[in-house]
């Protein structure tokens, strides 16, 4: 087992810790359903915000999934993303995550994609690492009765 991280709760036991530097890498092609939702009137279909962010979320979970306990998940805490460019229907594009630091539970990642042509997105992802179990309870304790 190793190391116990804890932030003000019940320990958490990543099997290991990503170092910093560790990336992970993802590669998709965007579908009709990833383009905006408003390419009408000379609008062109490009790769919508929320699934470039949705696609760059994935890519820093792959990266700590591997030291997870089967116990163990992660949620996101924080997002700042910069969408810099336009990526066509069609067009492929890879997503990198790069652990920058962390603290107890916490990982701060460096999140970049790029595009056929050019890098598309920039920006800085949070990830907790949770214990399903206790998280699970947490939204029961916030599910209404049907």
């Amino acid at each position: 087992m190793g190391p116990r991280l804890t932030r003000g709760h019940a320990p958490i036991a990543m099997k290991s810790r990503p170092r910093p530097g560790q990336a992970a890498e993802n590669r998709f092609v965007v579908e009709t359903k990833h383009i905006i939702d408003f390419a009408v009137d000379g609008m062109p279909a490009v790769l919508a915000t929320p699934w470039l962010i949705w696609f760059m979320e994935h890519t820093a979970r792959k990266a700590i999934l591997p030291h997870l306990e089967p116990t163990e998940s992660t949620v996101g805490t924080l997002v700042d993303i910069e969408h810099l460019a336009p990526t066509p229907l069609g067009q492929a594009v890879n997503c990198r995550a790069q652990v920058l630091s962390s603290d107890g539970s916490q990982f701060l990642f460096k999140l970049e994609a790029f595009d056929e042509q050019e890098k598309i997105a920039n920006g800085l992802h949070k990830l907790n690492v949770i214990d399903k179990a206790r998280f699970a309870g947490r939204v029961a304790c916030k599910t209404k009765p049907e």
